[in-house]
């Protein structure tokens, strides 16, 4: 992949280690023991007064490229026992998952008093020759790295991890010091060009999105028709809608508003049967169920209330997910589910889809927000979402304008996914860019940076 834009170098040999391969002439097989020494002490720390304050770097305050937030501080006093010590120039990399195989690493920099504490689920390495610990942060983000030292890691469920002792002996080639400095320097300069790239693909998929959203929001309080006479709907937040138009109460618009199941699942889950649906399953205006959950058919017959029916409207009823909504299609008629609001609407007055878009506008959303209760563990109740007021056109208009929002999702869906596959793309190439440096399959000896360089996609 990058061989048609970067030369190789002149010569190879082999290392003798199955993982490193060839490796150029000159190039010496190392471990990182032998690069830096990992865990430095914490004397530099202990001679400063207990009240300094110092950086202090909790796992989200590190980035999957590299970012490192060192905005928060802590006394030392606080930090100096169960803490990572960490100085100017380290490096330090995630080694528990999710966050080691995510990528969180970073090189250390900017730190108040020149001192840091980590969260312990990092390992902290210090390079002999600091003009390298760039290098080592771009070793340790290398696929061939990665890859090998996810197959080490030890620990049971979602806590295992990558051991120090691997890391320490963790075979990889080396180049001269003035060498390393040189492939950093490059890497910085080439990931900088395609980071910036990927922000400009994902400012573009926001600006997608927002007309996406104003596009639905429009449409299902304003209509179609630009010369419409309108009149005020008499709702905060909904303004004018058309003259013919209605605004019903959700409870006036439905026949039934209900909710599913809410209680422990461990004794009614079985390995087949009817199908549950839950909140994990409701993903953009969608039910998409994975076929996980199943509950006995007696069982469900006794929960008949929260049985489906096409055209529903289910709204997440609690969590991280509170206010998400899908439609029942006909795939999903007889199931049933668990914590979710179920809305039926009567479709003589209003159509589940045109209901659907309505509660996904800026209204809407907004609506829902408002009714929200509980700040770190959201929820919605029927009581309160029977009492949203929805703009009701004729059914007629409504299909018309499920069939325009429709067509323009479409489209929107195709943009933002082509710009994903971009990024995708790009994040690749910054992958193997990497991995092609550090592991000295491409020559980089004689590159230097192009002030005038365009910041434009190549062809790696």
């Amino acid at each position: 992949m990058m061989t048609s834009k970067y030369q190789a170098y002149p010569g190879y040999r082999n290392s003798g280690v199955e993982w490193i391969g060839s490796m150029p002439n000159g190039w010496c097989d190392s471990r990182i023991k032998f690069f830096s020494q990992l865990n430095p002490p914490k004397q530099e720390a202990r001679c400063l007064p207990p009240d300094t304050e110092v950086t202090f770097l909790p796992m989200e305050a590190i980035g999957e490229k590299g970012e490192l937030d060192t905005s928060v501080y802590k006394k030392i006093g606080d930090l100096i026992n169960g803490y990572t010590y960490l100085g100017e120039n380290d490096v330090l990399i995630a080694k528990i998952t999710p966050c080691f195989e995510n990528g969180k690493g970073a090189l250390v920099r900017g730190l108040k008093n020149g001192v840091a504490f980590a969260t312990t689920e990092v390992i902290p390495l210090r390079v002999t020759a600091p003009n390298n610990s760039k290098f080592l942060y771009y070793l340790l983000s290398c696929d061939p790295f990665r890859k090998i030292a996810e197959g080490t890691m030890y620990g049971a469920g979602g806590q295992k991890r990558v051991s120090d002792g691997f890391v320490a002996n963790y075979h990889f080639a080396k180049p001269s010091n003035a060498e390393c400095e040189t492939i950093a320097n490059f890497l910085d300069h080439e990931t900088a060009k395609i980071d910036t790239l990927i922000d400009k693909q994902q400012q573009l998929i926001k600006l997608l999105k927002e007309k996406r959203q104003a596009v639905i929001s429009h449409a299902v309080t304003k209509g179609l028709n630009p010369d419409a006479p309108m009149k005020d709907s008499g709702v905060e937040w909904l303004g004018e809608v058309p003259e013919h138009w209605d605004v019903r109460t959700v409870s006036k618009l439905s026949n039934k508003i209900t909710n599913g199941y809410v209680g422990p699942t461990r004794d009614i889950l079985v390995d087949e049967g009817v199908p549950y649906v839950q909140a994990t399953h409701i993903k953009k205006g969608k039910v998409n169920f994975d076929g996980a959950y199943f509950v006995r058919e007696h069982w469900s017959d006794e929960h008949s209330k929260s049985i489906l029916s096409k055209d529903d409207v289910l709204i997440v009823q609690t969590g991280a997910g509170t206010g998400d909504m899908g439609l029942v299609s006909e795939e999903e008629v007889g199931f049933n589910c668990h914590a979710l609001i179920i809305v039926e609407p009567d479709k003589k007055v209003i159509s589940g889809g045109f209901l659907l878009m309505v509660f996904q506008s800026e209204y809407g959303y907004s609506k829902l927000y408002s009714i929200r209760t509980g700040g770190m563990h959201p929820h919605l109740n029927c009581g309160e979402v029977q009492f949203v007021k929805v703009p009701i056109p004729s059914r007629v208009e409504q299909d018309q304008i499920t069939n325009y929002i429709e067509e323009k999702i479409t489209r929107f869906d195709l943009l933002v996914s082509k710009q994903l596959d971009t990024i995708s793309l790009m994040q690749e190439r910054r992958t193997a860019l990497i991995s092609a440096a550090v592991t000295g399959k491409i020559d980089v000896r004689n590159w230097r940076a192009q002030k005038t360089e365009p910041c434009k996609e190549t062809s790696a």
